[in-house]
């Protein structure tokens, strides 16, 4: 708390007047930004190893069985709540984007569920003693109009002195029980859109490093305040069967869960996958976040590259993404609607990547990419 000198006290035994604390980068302060702070596919199963994947409880419509982007709470016949947490770590210095992105990050697990978010509160914790007043403002300034973009009430949030700082939103959204879309009812036949380029990890590590000229920060700046608000159309349309966010694990990992929870077949047109411009040079020479490590080794034995790809390509597709786009398993007689409408209201780059297909009766779900 403040007392009336200025000083900012603590329970620690260090006082820091909030006048002479020092300007120091966001990033500085974390050892991983963004959702590729995000604990690796593997280690998180085993730490939810005892936590049971059901639930007696037959109003909870969606819970932890598939991995899914949000928990849906039926109340009505014609009501069900939406509800999510996500926080992360920074992943750029500009405390406005960073809260901005934080925030779309957290809603767009709403809009992956089909749903509408209507409140959500904050989750905040700061090196208070380390970083300046003006900076945290403008975290919560940058959460505060992705709410509004979204017409959300920011209505509260908890907050704690941590020394990494992490950033994001406890959101509730509303969706009608048969319009919900979960990670797991794709269908053989199904055509894949994915809605917002990869490459969103590659440039967050170039940035760490000094590596963006002016275009590309501008690019990185652009992609990671992008708000995934279409989801909520496209939880009205009955021939999307299925649906999620691409975030920490990667696309690669968001299409295995899908995979997983239909017990199909992935099969992706790697070259048609859009990848943001300024990442591809960057991927080339190999600038990749830990994650899309990560993500390859939890994931490689449910995967499948060409023989003569490089360790480069493949990891495009396990780039941890901080709020990326939507993928969209969808009946492909819709397809042609669906891209029209996503280009026309800000998914310029919305692209069918591949189809839904049926795994072979003695074959584990898996993911294709092939040229």
């Amino acid at each position: 708390m403040l007392d009336n000198t200025g000083v900012f006290e603590s329970n620690s035994t260090c006082s820091v007047s909030l006048g002479e604390i020092e300007a120091k980068p966001l990033t500085s302060f974390s050892h991983g930004g963004g959702c590729g702070c995000k604990i690796d596919p593997t280690q998180l199963s085993q730490i939810l190893a005892n936590v049971p994947r059901t639930t007696p409880n037959p109003q909870l419509l969606v819970g932890i069985e598939n991995s899914d982007d949000a928990a849906v709470y039926q109340i009505s016949d014609s009501e069900a709540l939406v509800f999510t947490n996500d926080f992360h770590t920074p992943t750029i210095d500009d405390p406005y984007v960073y809260g901005r992105a934080a925030a779309a990050n957290a809603l767009s697990d709403i809009y992956a569920m089909g749903g509408r978010p209507i409140m959500a509160t904050a989750i905040a914790g700061f090196p208070v003693n380390e970083l300046q007043t003006e900076t945290l403002q403008e975290v919560m300034r940058g959460g505060v109009d992705a709410c509004t973009e979204a017409e959300v009430a920011l209505s509260g949030g908890h907050s704690i002195d941590n020394p990494q700082p992490i950033f994001g939103l406890a959101a509730i959204g509303r969706v009608h029980p048969k319009r919900i879309k979960t990670n797991a009812a794709a269908k053989p036949g199904d055509e894949l859109i994915l809605t917002q380029p990869l490459g969103i990890g590659v440039l967050a590590s170039a940035y760490r490093v000094d590596m963006l000229d002016s275009a590309a920060y501008d690019e990185f700046v652009r992609a990671l305040m992008h708000m995934n608000k279409q989801g909520s159309w496209l939880g009205e349309i009955d021939d999307v069967h299925a649906m999620t966010d691409v975030t920490g694990f990667g696309l690669a990992g968001h299409l295995v869960e899908m995979a997983r929870g239909a017990s199909v077949t992935m099969e992706i047109a790697a070259d048609v996958v859009p990848v943001l411009p300024s990442a591809l040079p960057l991927a080339e020479e190999g600038v990749f976040p830990g994650g899309a490590y990560r993500n390859m080794e939890s994931y490689s034995a449910v995967l499948s590259f060409g023989e003569d790809w490089d360790l480069d390509r493949q990891l495009l597709f396990t780039d941890p993404q901080t709020n990326g786009g939507l993928l969209i398993a969808v009946d492909p007689g819709a397809t042609r609607d669906v891209l029209e409408r996503l280009t026309d209201q800000g998914c310029p780059s919305a692209t069918v990547i591949g189809r839904v297909a049926a795994k072979k009766a003695t074959a584990q779900p898996h993911v294709a990419f092939v040229r």
